[in-house]
Order: C-alpha cells, then sequence, then structure tokens
C-alpha cells in the first residue's frame, strides 16, 4: 500500500439529499449522470456523517461543497449549507452556482447574495456545457470580489475557454474535473492534452482540481488515472494542482479508500512539499481555508 499523505483538504464534495426533489432532480432519474457505473452510489443521501464514515481511513482537515442544486436553487443551496454548516460540522467552503441570467446585472446580483455566506468563495456556472466561460462582464465582476471561477466544460472547449480566460489575469480560475474528459479513447487524450496545456500557458492564476476522472473512464484504477493525472501535474505544477473527491458521484466506481488509495500511489514518488500541496494545501490557498 502506498504512504497515505498526511492531511486531505477535499477541494469538491456534492453534500445532498435527494427528497429534496426541487433543487436535486436528476437523483430521482435512472440513470442520473453521465458516468458510469452503480448510479445508486450517487443517488443517496451525502451528508457529513456519511462523508467522515467513508473517508474515515485518511485524515481530512476541511472540505469544500460545491454546487450542484439546478439552477437558481444553486443560490439558495449555498446560504442553506452556510447558515447549517456550523452546525453540521461543514463544509468548511462553498462553490456556489452562477445559473444564466437575462442580464448582468442579475447574475452579479446572484453572486452578491452569495457573499452574504460566509464561507463562499466562488462559483461554478450552472448553465449548458456548451458556453462554459461567462461574459468579460461578469468575469470582471468576479475578479473584483476576489471570487474564484471554476470552469467546468469538456475537452472540445478547454482551448476556447483558455482564450476567454487570457484577459483576466486576476481572476483565480480553476479546472473542475481535470477538463473533464469524457472517455479513455486516445482521440479525447489527444484533444484533451491539447486543451490543457493551453490553460496551463494562460497564467498562474489557472489551476487544475484532480478529479472526476473515475466518472468517464468508470474504474478507478491507477493505472487508467496516471496518464491524465501525471500529464496535469507536470504542466500546472504541484502548487496549482489540488486532489479532489467528487462524492459521492465518483462513489460510483468505487469507494473512498479506492480513490486516495489511487491517488497516493501515483503520487508515492513526489516529494513531500509536492504531495502536501496536491492533496492540501493548494485547496487551503485557492479556498481562503
Amino acid at each position: 500500500m502506498p504512504d497515505k499523505p498526511a492531511r486531505i483538504v477535499d477541494a469538491h464534495v456534492h453534500l445532498w439529499d435527494p427528497a429534496n426533489t426541487t433543487w436535486y432532480p436528476y437523483l430521482s432519474m435512472t440513470p442520473s449522470h453521465g458516468g458510469t457505473g452503480d448510479a445508486s452510489r450517487m443517488n443517496r443521501r451525502f451528508d457529513i456523517p456519511t462523508y467522515k464514515a467513508e473517508s474515515s481511513g485518511w485524515n481530512i482537515e476541511k472540505i469544500v461543497n460545491v454546487a450542484a442544486a439546478t439552477g437558481r436553487n444553486s443560490v439558495e443551496e449555498t446560504i442553506e449549507l452556510d447558515r447549517a454548516a456550523d452546525a453540521n460540522g461543514g463544509p468548511d467552503a462553498i462553490v456556489g452556482g452562477l445559473p444564466p441570467t437575462d442580464t448582468v446585472a442579475d447574475a452579479v446580483a446572484l453572486l452578491d447574495r452569495q457573499m452574504a455566506a460566509p464561507r463562499f468563495r466562488g462559483v461554478r456556472p450552472m448553465g449548458p456545457l456548451t458556453q462554459p466561460v461567462p461574459c468579460p462582464d461578469v468575469l470582471r465582476a468576479l475578479q473584483e470580489r476576489n471570487l474564484v471561477f471554476e470552469l467546468m466544460t469538456h475537452p472540445d472547449l478547454l482551448t476556447s475557454a483558455a482564450r476567454d480566460l487570457a484577459p483576466f489575469s486576476d481572476l483565480v480560475v480553476v479546472v473542475e474535473h481535470a477538463g473533464w474528459p469524457r472517455s479513455a479513447a486516445d482521440d479525447e487524450f489527444t484533444l484533451w492534452k491539447e486543451g490543457i496545456d493551453a490553460l496551463a500557458a494562460t497564467g498562474d492564476n489557472i489551476m487544475c482540481k484532480l478529479s472526476g476522472l473515475a466518472m468517464p473512464l468508470g474504474s478507478m484504477d491507477p493505472k487508467a488515472f496516471a496518464p491524465w493525472l501525471e500529464h496535469a501535474i507536470e504542466v500546472f505544477g504541484p502548487d496549482r494542482c489540488m486532489f479532489a473527491s467528487n462524492f459521492p458521484v465518483d462513489a460510483m466506481a468505487g469507494t473512498f479508500d479506492e480513490l486516495y488509495d489511487a491517488f497516493a500511489s501515483i503520487t508515492h514518488d513526489l516529494e513531500p512539499v509536492a504531495r502536501d500541496q496536491l492533496f492540501a494545501a493548494t485547496a487551503e490557498r485557492v479556498y481562503g481555508l
């Protein structure tokens, strides 16, 4: 077994309850997600006690919840999770939602509403993946508020996203799910590599969240993860990368132990400082923890 990291800040968790069909209607559908594996491992109540039970073999210091409620419900999700965080024991930071709006002013108002939540750190779009980057005025509003923008899209749009984000060198950007490949096919890897390289070269303000690969790969085998993770770490550097569980979504392919065993195995030969950056320190810095 590889050596476990000394500590973990899990940069991507979804705390949810399928009983709330208004916020999470897709959790009552079968299948409810584009990934592979056992959908029942995702479509379940996932709260702090459940998370702690499944990650009990690892030193989890803090977790970051990422918006999962649909549309404008993602804004209310931020407010509610923050309100209940002290009583529930988490989350420690929240990436809220940025739903589609008719005007820039409306989008900014939704940002400001979420800023009332002390744990709010930034947003990810809750609209079509074909339009992953908001308009410049919204990006500017995020930058002015020192909020994180999380890029959620697939490899075919990573290069164009890099161009759109290039003028915003003071905006912290996190590429979710390592650029979210859709399969392990060679042509997808080539397309992904081109986009990841473009984003990494755009500026030191762009980070990469190493998560979500179990969805398209349908596996937690280190050999399946390694080409993607090793290349991302190489081009971004450990100080711009962070591991995350994406639980309970990635649970469709296996357990928390299997996932973090894979991360630990792939990084076994790295220096302690680099490993700490990947498992904890980068996320601490990016999310102000």
